[in-house]
């Protein structure tokens, strides 16, 4: 759903990635592999910075060459989409819990990364923004 660029550097006796759209995501391995695996919990936890700063999550940039894409796991994807639109929109957790007839508590778990939901949930609550989520499928890079 949504796939950041990365930069894989060597670092001395370790391999570091970076993301260039989301800074505060940076992770090391021994090996390019390990460095590569680590680098989705990287970006998942850099994306906890956002969530709780109540700040639009950047959108990812074109790969460039010499990057690789890092895919955030879809049920992230779909949460920063929420939060990026309740955010854009200006619209508050109560207030979106009115459209959804919900408890706030309720929102508060579906902008909370870390707490599993349903993509059907998270479909409701962009409906209720007035927008739609779309899944689509794409050749493997």
């Amino acid at each position: 759903m949504l796939s950041y660029p990365a930069r894989i550097t060597r670092d001395g006796d370790s391999v570091g990635v970076t993301f260039p759209d989301i800074p505060e995501a940076i992770t090391f391995g021994d090996t390019r592999e390990e460095a590569l695996a680590m680098a989705v919990d990287a970006l998942t936890t850099a994306m906890d910075f956002y969530f709780e700063d109540k700040r639009i999550v950047p959108p990812p940039s074109p790969l460039k060459r010499g990057q690789v894409l890092i895919d955030l796991p879809p049920s992230v994807g779909a949460k920063v989409l929420l939060l990026n639109e309740m955010l854009s929109q200006g619209t508050r957790h109560a207030e979106l819990a009115r459209r959804m007839n919900i408890r706030a508590q309720e929102v508060n778990r579906l902008t909370t990364l870390r707490h599993p939901t349903k993509i059907d949930t998270i479909a409701l609550a962009l409906r209720a923004l007035g927008k739609r989520l779309e899944l689509s499928v794409a050749d493997a890079v």
